[in-house]
């Protein structure tokens, strides 16, 4: 996991920088280590605002916050980046179950061979 950051318009200090890393931490659990984060923080008519871009091999997440505090927007943005995440992947669990699911016409065709073999077995007992 790489973190870059950028500040406009803002002190660039070392507590901002463990709080970044701090909530960057938050979203290793979801991969494997194989992505990169680039922040980016600025003010703007005493708004602050935060943008994030979560970059992997095969996935590009993007979120946007502001408010009137700086570390407020660094959860906003999170949650906004972790919900994508959950999104994306509950899609692609439902594709995979989905996928395997047996078809109606499939539960047809079944019952119906069994209502064969029972109908079989009734003639052998009979003769």
């Amino acid at each position: 996991m790489q973190i870059k950051t950028s500040f406009k318009h803002l002190e660039h200090t070392e507590a901002l920088d463990q709080k970044i890393q701090e909530k960057s931490e938050k979203l290793k659990k979801y991969f494997d280590g194989n992505f990169e984060i680039q922040w980016t923080c600025y003010v703007q008519e005493n708004v602050h605002h935060a943008d994030i871009k979560l970059i992997g091999p095969s996935f590009e997440y993007h979120a946007k916050s502001h408010a009137d505090q700086l570390y407020k927007c660094f959860d906003l943005a999170i949650n906004k980046i972790e919900k994508q995440i959950w999104k994306k992947k509950d899609k692609w669990k439902q594709h995979i179950s989905h996928k395997h699911a047996p078809s109606v016409k499939d539960k047809q065709i079944r019952e119906s061979e069994k209502d064969e073999e029972f109908w079989e077995d009734k003639r052998e007992f009979a003769s």
